[in-house]
């Protein structure tokens, strides 16, 4: 298992609204985005080596501005990955909002992930 801790990342806009040449669609497959829901996003060919990837919502707590996420289906699930489960916290901080996410990926059997080209 390897755990990468995200930085500082701005959380308050859709990123469909902010990188639109990136990404071609996102939408909720099934239920409303509450726990439960499959989300489906779908990248522009050619911006982006990934297809489309699918995550379940696992866990939501709006009152402490958090969730976990199951990556359930897409093209980074190859053969050596068993699950991607990323889990996000929104903070206050001087008057704005800080992002921090940590994404565990669980590999099969003894396989080690090169940490490097994942940062890529």
């Amino acid at each position: 298992r390897l755990t990468l801790v995200t930085g500082v990342q701005t959380c308050a806009l859709p990123i469909s609204k902010i990188m639109p040449d990136v990404f071609k669609s996102i939408e909720f497959i099934h239920g409303d985005g509450g726990v439960g829901s499959v989300k489906l996003t779908k990248f522009h060919e050619g911006r982006s080596p990934i297809k489309f990837v699918k995550h379940k919502m696992d866990e939501l707590d709006e009152n402490n501005r958090s969730c976990k996420v199951t990556l359930i289906e897409g093209d980074v699930l190859d053969g050596n990955v068993e699950s991607v489960v990323t889990e996000t916290k929104v903070e206050a901080c001087n008057g704005g909002s800080v992002c921090k996410m940590t994404t565990h990926i669980h590999t099969k059997g003894d396989y080690a992930l090169n940490e490097e080209k994942i940062k890529e």
